[in-house]
């Protein structure tokens, strides 16, 4: 997780700065990332329940759940949760980490910016609100990415650009889900290490999302490029 922090990052300066072309670059990097994290569960996987008992209590309370790196990706991409900063109080240079990444914009928000100095129709409460808090969905932010979709080439960068941080949460949710199923392959349904439920747990960690109104607003796209007047700068 150590490159990919790395790389949203430094996306997240370059949308601010208005080099989104370049913040392109990195996301597409933290992709391939992804899908090499998503590939290791393949070979944890190949543990057998009676295998994994055999080092269970090895392992104490320790669990990916404590983990400040994936915590920080979470917080990065938009996933707040300052309940979450406790976990780490015997860490306290990681929690740091965290305190900051909490209180500064996600890469979502920075791009909501970006399109507002686009000229696009962002709400803005939506630019105003506490950045420490998940973002939560937005009706009005359907206008926006409505007039992206539908006027692909006047947008063309917006428009990529949707499509790379679909492409990213689409990414997080399959390891997620290969998270998931693994733990349910080897432990069933047995609490997990860090004491929480487990494989309960991580089904409701797929519900969360990043950009809701990227995926609410393929529901509400009815005309086709170029049919629709994108508004004046």
């Amino acid at each position: 997780f150590k490159l990919v922090i790395h790389e949203l990052l430094d996306a997240r300066r370059l949308i601010a700065a208005d080099q989104l072309q370049l913040a392109l670059k990195r996301i597409a990097r933290v992709k391939h990332i992804q899908k090499t994290l998503t590939e290791q569960w393949s070979v944890l996987a190949t543990l057998t329940p009676s295998e994994y008992v055999g080092f269970r209590d090895e392992l104490g309370q320790s669990s990916g759940f404590q983990s400040w790196q994936y915590r920080a990706v979470e917080f990065l991409l938009g996933n707040k949760n300052k309940g979450m900063l406790k976990v780490f109080d015997a860490e306290p240079e990681a929690q740091a980490v965290l305190r900051q990444y909490l209180e500064e914009p996600s890469v979502y928000d920075e791009f909501l910016r970006f399109l507002a100095r686009r000229g696009l129709p962002v709400p803005q409460r939506v630019l105003d609100r506490d950045v420490s808090v998940a973002h939560t969905f937005d009706e009005e932010l359907l206008e926006t990415f409505r007039i992206i979709y539908e006027n692909p080439e006047e947008y063309w960068l917006e428009y990529e650009s949707c499509e790379e941080l679909v492409d990213l949460e689409e990414n997080f949710q399959f390891w997620r889900y290969r998270h998931m199923r693994t733990v349910l392959r080897i432990i069933g349904m047995k609490r997990g290490t860090g004491g929480s439920s487990g494989v309960g747990f991580l089904q409701k960690a797929l519900d969360l999302t990043f950009f809701p109104e990227l995926f609410d607003i393929r529901t509400g796209i009815e005309n086709g490029p170029g049919t629709r007047t994108a508004p004046q700068h």
